[in-house]
């Protein structure tokens, strides 16, 4: 996975000094070239920050290889604060050596993870007064530091700053407040949170999700976390590695086996390895008698002997790669044990030049493949002829054979660039290896190919490579036709779409709403209005109502399209139905009535969106309900004692209205006698209340099934 051996430290640091007189007369000859000597210089200074010598690191700041990449990763690998705050120091003394973003970034986040909050606001004061040259510190870099260190009062103060000087702030800064709230037990606040980024139009993303799922498994939720796990595929939300674990963890903690061998079937599906944090939890689980479930995986985490350390040790390392090797301060630098530092993202990119001569240089470094490295490395590249070349290349190299996982990595880069030819390469190997796809490749393969404007292709992987991944349930057919049709209509192959829905209702296949709003959207914008017309028909006769997405949809496509009085009806259609476009729509549908001379109805837009102020807008494309729903799920939980979700057999979710109705019809004192007491110094009782009727009322109008294309 990583080098298969590196000198020991004081022979490193000698060939270094070596080097740099080299380099004082030839640069270096490739990028591969360049990135092992980086490698090296890091694993150096790694070694040295763990060691009892302060003074070993002065030497290692004098070579010209030296510079902020070197620096920025030297920081991630400092096992404390306090020897991240000496190399500092020590840098102030490094000649030539200026810091950049990702230096002053990477040294921030290390104060802010092991919450040196002193020292942190002392270098953002440092680099707001500009004495790191031209370092800039921007609002996120400040909301993720104050977060990481746990700073609730910083991160609002932040918060505000940002807002007064943007109107509308990223996702992801929404993301961080909502999440602290979360980790310190606001539940309240983090609602409101959330009811901010609704209002803002601002969509939600897997990691609001990840908050969410996070948040309801800290508190014992685990089947409410589930159901906001389960519904995300509905949404078309991609479903993360860390949801996974995070469930996992849960699970396994609460002995409830037969879930966590759900999860692992649809790790399978979703084509995702495993990381080295759940092995903890596949082993208990193994412990338990579920051998068969989990000695797949485990297989892949256990270490591999091949790898080596970078300075003498009697015991052998086994660190997770994706993490920092942590170990002691205060040791002989020959006793640590830390495996080679290795990025994928820059190894691929020093790879860019594919030659005879960077084959040479690689093969040399004996470099240990594994699933796991070549698998990133692949994500990584850009380039899909380079991609290929190293595909081909790692194959031969001894002791690694490709597997499922590299194989789809390559299959989908490939579609995603139109390499048919390839991609067929590679279904034949995997037909003819008798492999079993997971059934994300074969949507991901149909998705890439619309991306890439390959119709055909795309129709043969869902006619005829589809059985690769062995059975598929028909809400996976569901989504895969929901994929197909995406894709055809991005080659503007309408006559195909259409005939395929045809055939997916004919085969007793209903498209979900995301699917339909997807279709409208595409032809409204291309004004063809009677299909439209004829798919809002189909909508109704598969027992479907238009949601505030389709009505948002055909708004703003009926306005680019200038037809504005088309988008006026949908908006008094939206209305009659009590929903409301968000602000950013409406804005939309006022300018364009305007432009048309549609003086009285743009008016008339104004005043009832004005009638409406303060209510929660409902025209976010399938994340409008989840969180808000998910919150309100475990507040009638928590307020009712009783569990307030049932699934039935169609896999749509709803509320048990009876519990919390209980709860509200019951005044005074009395009411408290139906609190939970996990519930107790985070509520207002009476907010709560509200909250959790709004969740109920969102789950009435709403089941848990989205709203996305």
């Amino acid at each position: 996975m990583i080098f298969e051996r590196f000198s020991p430290f004081k022979n490193l640091f000698s060939l270094l000094n070596q080097q740099v007189r080299s380099f004082a007369r030839d640069p270096f000859p490739n990028k591969l070239t360049h990135y092992l000597h980086r490698a090296k210089l890091i694993d150096s200074i790694r070694l040295a920050l763990r060691s009892n010598s302060p003074k070993s690191l002065n030497p290692l700041l004098q070579t010209r290889l030296l510079d902020s990449f070197v620096v920025a990763n030297a920081f991630r690998s400092a096992p404390s604060a306090d020897s991240a705050i000496s190399f500092f120091e020590n840098l102030k003394q490094a000649p030539n050596f200026a810091h950049s973003q990702n230096t002053i970034f990477a040294f921030g986040t290390v104060l802010a993870k092991f919450k040196r909050k002193e020292e942190l606001k002392a270098l953002i004061g440092d680099a707001k007064d500009g004495k790191f040259n031209n370092v800039k510190v921007s609002f996120m870099n400040l909301l993720f530091w104050y977060s990481t260190a746990g700073d609730l009062q910083e991160v609002l103060e932040t918060w505000e700053e940002y807002r007064n000087e943007e109107n509308r702030l990223s996702t992801e800064a929404h993301n961080i407040v909502m999440g602290l709230y979360a980790q310190k037990g606001m539940n309240f606040e983090a609602v409101e949170a959330f009811r901010g980024m609704i209002d803002q139009g601002v969509i939600p993303n897997s990691r609001t999700y990840t908050i969410v799922i996070e948040h309801l498994v800290r508190l014992g939720k685990l089947d409410a976390a589930m159901e906001v796990f389960t519904v995300l595929p509905s949404m078309r939300i991609k479903r993360t590695l860390k949801q996974f674990l995070i469930l996992v963890e849960g699970f396994v903690g609460g002995e409830r086996f037969d879930v966590v061998k759900s999860l692992l079937r649809e790790m399978r599906e979703d084509g995702k390895l495993p990381g080295r944090a759940m092995r903890i939890y596949l082993e208990r689980m193994k412990e338990a008698g579920f051998a068969g479930e989990t000695d797949e995986f485990l297989v892949e985490m256990l270490p591999d002997g091949r790898i080596k350390s970078v300075g003498s040790c009697e015991d052998s390392s086994d660190e997770d790669e994706d993490g920092d090797d942590d170990a002691n301060e205060g040791v002989d630098v020959h006793t640590v044990k830390l495996k080679p530092w290795l990025d994928p993202k820059a190894l691929a990119n020093a790879l860019k030049q594919w030659s005879p001569e960077v084959v040479t240089i690689l093969e040399d470094a004996k470099f240990v493949w594994t699933s796991r490295l070549v698998c990133k490395v692949l994500r990584n590249f850009t380039s899909p002829e380079t991609a290929w070349n190293f595909f081909c290349w790692v194959a031969s190299q001894p002791g690694f054979s490709h597997d499922i996982y590299t194989v789809q990595r390559m299959m989908t880069l490939l579609a995603r660039h139109g390499n048919v030819e390839l991609v067929d390469k590679l279904i034949n190997k995997v037909r003819r290896e008798q492999m079993i796809l997971p059934f994300s490749t074969i949507r991901l393969l149909v998705e890439f190919y619309g991306i890439s404007k390959n119709a055909d292709a795309a129709l043969k992987v869902f006619r005829d490579d589809r059985t690769l991944c062995g059975h598929i349930s028909m809400f996976n057919l569901m989504l895969l036709y929901s994929s197909l049709l995406r894709a055809l209509t991005k080659c503007r192959r309408n006559t195909d779409a259409l005939d395929i829905l045809d055939e997916m209702i004919l085969n007793g296949i209903c498209p979900d709403i995301q699917t339909f709003s997807g279709l409208i959207y595409h032809f409204a914008l291309q004004g063809d209005i009677k299909t439209v017309q004829q798919l809002f028909s189909m909508i109704r006769q598969n027992g479907m109502e238009p949601d505030a997405y389709m009505f948002k949809l055909l708004i703003q496509a009926y306005c680019k399209c200038q037809r504005a009085a088309l988008a006026y009806r949908v908006f008094v259609d939206m209305r009659n139905s009590n929903l409301m476009p968000d602000a950013a729509t409406k804005d939309l549908l006022v300018k364009s009535l305007w432009q048309e001379g549609r003086r009285k109805e743009a008016v008339i837009v104004e005043e009832r969106y004005e009638e409406t102020d303060g209510v929660l807008p409902l025209a976010l494309r399938g994340h409008v309900n989840i969180v808000r729903v998910a919150f309100g799920i475990l507040l009638s939980e928590l307020l009712s004692g009783k569990k307030a979700m049932v699934t039935k057999g169609n896999d749509e979710t709803f509320m048990l209205l009876e519990n919390l109705m209980e709860v509200i019809e019951i005044e005074g004192k009395e009411k408290r006698k139906w609190i939970d007491p996990n519930i107790e110094n985070f509520y207002p009782i009476n907010g709560a209340l509200s909250l959790a009727v709004l969740g109920e009322g969102l789950l009435q109008e709403h089941p848990l099934t989205g709203q996305a294309w």
